[in-house]
């Protein structure tokens, strides 16, 4: 996309107000969630389920501000967490749901405070399975194990590719066939997978087949199949008639029950960050926008990944507008957002407002360089805004010591 107007889903949220107005008083940088478009993505997913009987739950990993768990409980089957905290807090903020967790490992300490919370506990490996399935089993709960069907779907991103080669995240059939005995083939409930980020159905189909060539033959005896999260449903532009394929096409195949765990989908194009300019300094003939909002600490997907964030009202294609390279105030030297072209000339104190910001920002940011943690705002179908949390030094000094 050349350039993010109000009319790109990113921005379609606030296509009723006048953004700069809207946003011109609050302290920046802040996050602000729109309750708006977490309604229409849940009502989504919802459909989805009523279409096919699947069971979705929300990856907590990406989206976990629970204050907003109310409103999207009725579209749910209920949570999905990595560890113990994601699980009680699914357990304390969406009660009665089901509550889900897979971990790469399970620690000895924490895995009876697990089993109070969590309903389904799916392991990385069958040595964990050995280790924590009899008493897990023993406790009522329904078990998995991940497997890695060892089929690659992404290019460029091969941080967040689980079935890169070397990979840790599941059990190959090979190891599946050295390690599995039919005692703990007792033990399982379920399958799971997850192999995709930010994709589209036509990636799923390819690796349900291959699920279906290395696992076809287990699949028959389990109760469900987990297919993970990655799965951008509620992305205008997704196609959600693949997708019902590959759900109606395990169900009829294996007879299992289906689940789906999206975090994305969840808060895709919910949320806003809204910044100001600081500054602007020249090097070299690049003009440089510094922010008060960070990369590194307010968007590190933006450096992990990596991506370009949408703006709106700027764009990339940097042949037409005023061109600036957008950057944070921290002391790295890669706090660099990426290149924007502008149809006006940034100045000290103009907003920047960044689209897509409900997902792996509030629940992943951080304190480098002491730099505040953005207060978190909601905005509410009515136009309203009203603050959600503000954080202040205590936030960052509490995390690093106990005067």
């Amino acid at each position: 996309m050349a350039r993010w107007t109000l009319s790109s889903p990113q921005f379609s949220g606030l296509a009723d107000s006048e953004p700069d107005a809207l946003f011109s008083k609050l302290p920046t940088p802040c996050y602000v969630i729109d309750k708006a478009r977490l309604k229409a993505n849940g009502e989504c997913l919802a459909g989805l389920t009523q279409r096919t009987g699947c069971r979705i739950l929300l990856a907590q990993k990406a989206f976990s501000n629970y204050d907003f768990y109310p409103l999207l409980a009725p579209y749910l089957t209920g949570t999905e967490a990595s560890g113990l905290y994601e699980a009680r807090l699914g357990a304390e903020e969406m009660p009665g749901k089901e509550v889900h967790v897979f971990c790469g490992a399970y620690r000895e300490g924490e895995f009876q405070q697990l089993l109070q919370y969590a309903d389904h506990i799916v392991f990385n490996s069958i040595h964990q399975l050995a280790q924590f399935g009899p008493q897990a089993k023993a406790a009522g709960k329904s078990l998995g194990l991940r497997i890695n069907p060892e089929c690659s779907t992404q290019e460029g991103h091969a941080i967040y590719d689980p079935c890169a080669p070397g990979s840790r995240m599941g059990v190959t059939r090979e190891v599946w066939n050295r390690e599995m005995d039919v005692h703990l083939l007792a033990l399982l409930d379920g399958l799971h997978f997850h192999t995709l980020c930010e994709q589209n159905s036509d990636d799923l189909e390819a690796t349900l087949q291959a699920v279906a060539d290395k696992f076809g033959d287990i699949l028959p005896r389990m109760q469900w199949l987990n297919m993970g999260g990655g799965h951008h449903i509620t992305r205008p532009d997704y196609d959600l008639q693949t997708l019902e394929r590959c759900i109606r096409f395990a169900q009829e195949t294996w007879g299992v029950t289906v689940y789906l765990e999206p975090g994305e989908a969840v808060a895709l194009n919910a949320g806003y960050l809204v910044s100001r300019v600081l500054d602007v300094v020249e090097n070299a003939g690049v003009r440089i926008a510094i922010l008060d909002a960070s990369a590194a600490c307010h968007m590190p997907d933006v450096l992990e990944m990596p991506y370009q964030p949408p703006i709106l009202h700027a764009g990339t294609d940097l042949s037409r507008g005023e061109v600036y390279r957008l950057a944070g105030p921290t002391c790295l030297a890669g706090d660099v957002i990426g290149d924007y072209a502008f149809s006006f000339p940034l100045k000290a104190g103009d907003l920047v407002i960044f689209g897509d910001m409900a997902i792996y920002t509030t629940c992943k940011n951080n304190t480098f360089n002491g730099m505040p943690l953005p207060d978190i705002w909601r905005l509410s179908p009515d136009g309203s805004l009203s603050p959600l949390v503000q954080f202040g030094y205590a936030d960052f000094k509490q995390r690093l010591g106990s005067r």
